[in-house]
Formats: structure tokens, sequence, C-alpha cells
């Protein structure tokens, strides 16, 4: 099991995946917001997401699990 986590501390303004969802290197998972300005998170790996770790509104750290990706 691997995680995408998130690359800023910030809050999770939206989340662009869900469970069941098949996903590839560079697919954005989440939008964080952090100093008025929105980053996107792009997976890493490619795989299927089996949990999501956050709920929008919620506020993460810089390294934070956000979903998990088998």
């Amino acid at each position: 099991m691997a995680t995408v986590n998130a690359h800023i501390t910030g809050t999770v303004w939206k989340i662009e995946v869900k469970v069941g969802d098949r996903i590839e290197e560079g697919t954005v998972v989440s939008i964080l917001e952090s100093m008025k300005m929105e980053m996107p998170v792009e997976s890493e790996i490619a795989g299927t997401v089996t949990k999501i770790l956050v709920a929008e509104a919620q506020a993460v750290s810089e390294g934070q699990p956000l979903v998990e990706v088998e």
C-alpha cells in the first residue's frame, strides 16, 4: 500500500478522486490552499485509490498522507 502525500502545509480545498478511481502518475488527487494560493497535489504513482485519508477543509502538514493507492 502506497500513499500520495501533501507537498506543502495547508488546507484541503478539494478532493479530486474517490475510492475505486484508477489514477496514473501525474493525476491530480487533491488541491491544497496555502497562503491564498491553490496548489494541486499530483500522484507520483499509478494504481487504484483504496482510501481517502483527509476531508475537505481539513488542515494538513507537509508530508501528511492524503490518499492510499494500491
